[in-house]
């Protein structure tokens, strides 16, 4: 028989010993009150508890007052008692969530690491673009991130390799403008492969910014991604009104691939896409859906978009297709808006532009709608005007349209930052299904904010501003941001990735 402290009696325990531990049992069978307040006085500590919190989990759709406790980076305990920790985080008026996931973020540096944190981003992901090869970028993160990371087999740097195409990172040159040959394409096709093969999440693509890839080759890409249950990414062909080439005609295309092959298909900021016919789009993903297929989409809460000046998207037409001018487009390196003389500068020198291209009214329907998820499409930090997105984001759906536009409730919001973006990766992922939910037994991914306060502060004019709100984000258990601060000397993050073969 065991006792608390684990005391064990024997025929070699002393006689006072054993009187000691007699009356003590026949104290407990007279006072059953006292077993458990043994228990509670005996009871180990956690590595980490959060006290007194409002606990929201989407998954389960627990809303209350509730302590964690956590242990070895997992949530051992979700309870009404008072529980004991070696570190405690007092939450008393504070929600405590699933830590944020971002589908889609470009900027993986340390720097973007503590806007993504401070904007209660628990885990980042490069699933539109990605990379040529996978094993080389976990690698180069392996031990030294703040949150947790991935990445998918990316079409865009695999036909950049394969095709010769010098640009550093979006395509400018063949990669952009070239249909490729048999052999190019069999390359690629293998490349994604072979990505795969490595662990990537799934394959990244962004038609838009290869116009030259026949549908053939882009059919061809959703083949491969269909045969190692891995979801598509897409960056839709065309944006925009402008018929042939619409927003619609570009989601048909895909809708059309993933259904002739069985790949999962994700659809990435259908704002930027759809424009004012967004909610066009958002009927035929739902059509899709309601007819069996396996079809996602994201948003970011913004007006505008953002990419490099020197793509495809920027060829002869663009005005047309996206409906806006020289203007609406705003240089990363100064905040200037540009001319047309200074649009054909700056092309030819390359860098990255804030386009004005989303009405008010279509973002926050968008960001309302309970089947898109939030991603923050955060870009590389690439001058000192960039889009606030990567900055602020998650913070900005919380604070300005659930708090102050109410355009959804914090439940919903939460379901799509945390167990949407978890689902949509658990096909391919299996250990997504321990993310994005506050149970016993999840990670310890947690994010602790003030409803009443949280706020982006990141904006157009100056969008190199932390997220406020958030005092507290946890990553497998390792406080990353405490009392509102980044922590320095710690990376707990670990790669999300698939199994690799």
């Amino acid at each position: 028989m065991r006792f608390s402290g684990e005391c064990v009696l024997n025929a070699q325990t002393g006689p006072a010993l054993k009187i000691s531990f007699l009356l003590a049992l026949v104290a407990l069978l007279v006072f059953p009150g006292a077993a458990q307040l043994a228990a509670d006085d005996s009871a180990p500590a956690y590595d980490v508890v959060i006290l007194h919190g409002r606990v929201m989990d989407p998954e389960s759709g627990l809303d209350a007052v509730r302590n964690v406790g956590i242990s070895g980076g997992i949530i051992r305990i979700i309870s009404e008692k008072e529980i004991r920790g070696k570190e405690t985080i007092e939450a008393k008026g504070l929600v405590v969530a699933p830590g944020f996931i971002d589908l889609h973020q470009h900027g993986h540096e340390p720097r973007n690491y503590e806007f993504k944190a401070r904007d209660g981003v628990t885990t980042s992901l490069e699933l539109e673009v990605g990379t040529d090869d996978v094993a080389k970028w976990y690698a180069q993160r392996e031990g030294k991130t703040l949150i947790n990371y991935g990445v998918s087999a990316g079409h865009i740097p695999v036909r950049m390799r394969v095709m010769k195409d010098p640009s550093p990172w979006l395509p400018s040159g063949d990669a952009a403008r070239r249909q490729a040959t048999p052999a190019e394409q069999a390359a690629i096709d293998d490349g994604l492969r072979q990505g795969l093969k490595q662990g990537a999440l799934g394959v990244g693509m962004g038609i838009n910014y290869t116009l030259a890839a026949g549908h053939d080759e882009i059919l061809e890409a959703f083949r491969v991604a269909a045969a190692e249950n891995a979801p598509v990414f897409v960056h839709a062909r065309y944006a925009g009104m402008q018929e042939p080439d619409t927003g619609i005609t570009a989601l048909q295309e895909v809708i059309a691939d993933a259904a002739a092959t069985g790949a999962p298909l994700h659809v990435v900021h259908i704002t930027s896409i759809g424009l004012r016919i967004t909610p066009t789009l958002l009927a035929m993903v739902k059509g899709a859906r309601a007819r069996g297929l396996d079809v996602t989409t994201e948003c970011y809460p913004y007006i505008a978009a953002s990419t490099s000046l020197e793509s495809a998207i920027f060829d002869e037409g663009w005005q047309e297709r996206m409906g806006i001018t020289y203007k609406d487009l705003k240089w990363s390196e100064t905040g200037e808006r540009l001319t047309e003389q200074t649009f054909r500068e700056y092309r030819k020198r390359g860098g990255n532009v804030v386009i004005f291209s989303i009405p008010e009214e279509i973002a926050r329907a968008a960001v309302a709608d309970p089947l898109v998820m939030i991603a923050s499409d955060g870009s590389r930090l690439t001058g000192p005007k960039i889009h606030p997105r990567g900055q602020g984001t998650f913070a900005r759906v919380l604070g300005h349209y659930v708090r102050e536009e109410k355009a959804l409730d914090l439940m919903t919001a939460l379901r799509k930052m945390t167990l949407m973006p978890a689902q949509r990766l658990e096909i391919r992922a299996p250990q997504f299904r321990q993310k994005g939910r506050l149970r016993v037994g999840a990670d310890a991914d947690i994010t602790v904010f003030d409803p009443a306060t949280v706020t982006d502060q990141a904006t157009f004019d100056e969008p190199l501003q932390f997220s406020s709100g958030i005092p507290f984000v946890l990553v497998n258990g390792v406080a990353v941001v405490k009392n509102s601060q980044v922590v320095a000397g710690v990376a707990p993050g670990r790669p999300a990735r698939a199994p690799v073969h």
